[in-house]
Formats: C-alpha cells, structure tokens, sequence
C-alpha cells in the first residue's frame, strides 16, 4: 500500500515543474529568454520547462523560439556534464558524489535522458563549477544584492561568470538564472561578530 513519490516516478511533478516555464514566459510577455541556467540534479525543473515551452507553442501563446538550456552542476557530482561532453545519450553514476549544493548532488539521475535531449535540442550545454566558486558566488550575491541564494543557485550565478569569461555564453544574451531554495537552509559564514543578549543590540557594528 505504498507509493514511491521519488523524482521522475510519480506522473505530477513535471506537471508541477512546468510551472517555471509557464510563469517566465508569462512574466516576459509572452516571450522566453535567450538562455537558461538551471542547478541539475534530477532535472525536473529543466525537463518541466522544455515541455512547458513546447505546449505554449502548440496553443499559440509564444512562437518556435526556445531558450538554451544549460544544466548546472558541482565538479564533485557532475554526470550530465561528464555524459553531455562524452556525447552519450545516458549518464553513468558519480563515484564518491560530494558537493555543498546538496539539491544537485544526485549521483543518477532517472530522467538523464530527457535532460540530456532537452539540453541538445535547444542547443545548450552542462558545465560544472567547485564548490569554492559557488560560495564566492552566494557571497558575492548576498553583498551586492540582498539575495541569499541557496548553493545550488549560486551555482548558476557561478556558472555564468564563468561561461561569460569563456565566451559559451554572450554578453548580448538575456539569460534566466533559477534559485531554487535559500540559503537560510544553510550554515552561514562565521561573521565574527557575538550578540550580548541581555544588552542593548548595537546595529551599527553590524554595518561592515
């Protein structure tokens, strides 16, 4: 009397998924961006989105423009990236997986394929970033825009200063990065700073 609700081997989730690309055409008006980073574990959020954007286009809402899909992974655990590079249809497993960014630390993938098809057809690619980048990307984001970005969205944000610098993806390019989650999952940074709780707080020490 059970039922195994695990990524990719119940029939709603990618339903749910589809939301994503649903919103940001939406919200683009009607219209998708040139490229979009998406943190890959089991890949339904990119798998939902490649359907998502080929169901608009039969009703007529957008036109046969598709975005670049581009899955992002840590170096520790990086089989799309390891089976889009070696040209393979099917990822093999991750040996010793290890990464921060816990979302895609997802040694095998049951939806592989589908997001290795989505990946090629729109003309995209998977790229791995280490762990050391994406908590400078968490950092640099949290001071310079407020954002608390989960690691596995950092890694997106570490992935396209990384591929801007390459030169895979182009300045003129209107890119989509996806943060799934939020860092306040995580343990922060030592600040080096205690808090006195029976004294008054001094927010300005805080300030640096």
């Amino acid at each position: 009397n059970w039922f195994d609700t695990s990524t990719l081997k119940e029939p709603y989730r990618i339903e749910g998924k589809k939301t994503m690309g649903l919103e940001l055409a939406e919200q683009l008006g009607w219209e998708v961006p040139d490229i979009i980073l998406y943190p890959t574990g089991g890949g339904t959020g990119l798998i939902g989105m490649w359907k998502a954007f080929a169901e608009l286009e039969a009703i007529g809402w957008i036109g046969s423009k598709r975005p670049r899909m581009v899955a992002v992974q840590a170096t520790g655990c990086a089989p799309i990236v390891k089976a889009f590079e070696e040209g393979k249809r099917h990822a093999e497993p991750w040996v010793d997986a290890h990464t921060i960014a816990a979302g895609i630390r997802v040694p095998a993938a049951i939806g592989d394929f589908l997001i290795l098809d989505a990946i090629r057809e729109s003309d995209g690619f998977a790229v791995a970033v280490d762990d050391d980048l994406i908590n400078q990307a968490q950092e640099e984001c949290a001071k310079k825009e407020g954002i608390l970005l989960c690691p596995e969205g950092a890694a997106t944000l570490a992935a396209f200063k990384q591929e801007l610098a390459s030169g895979r993806i182009d300045k003129k390019e209107r890119a989509v990065l996806f943060n799934c989650a939020t860092g306040l999952k995580y343990p922060m940074p030592e600040a080096g700073i205690t808090i006195d709780l029976n004294q008054p707080i001094d927010y300005s020490s805080f300030a640096s």
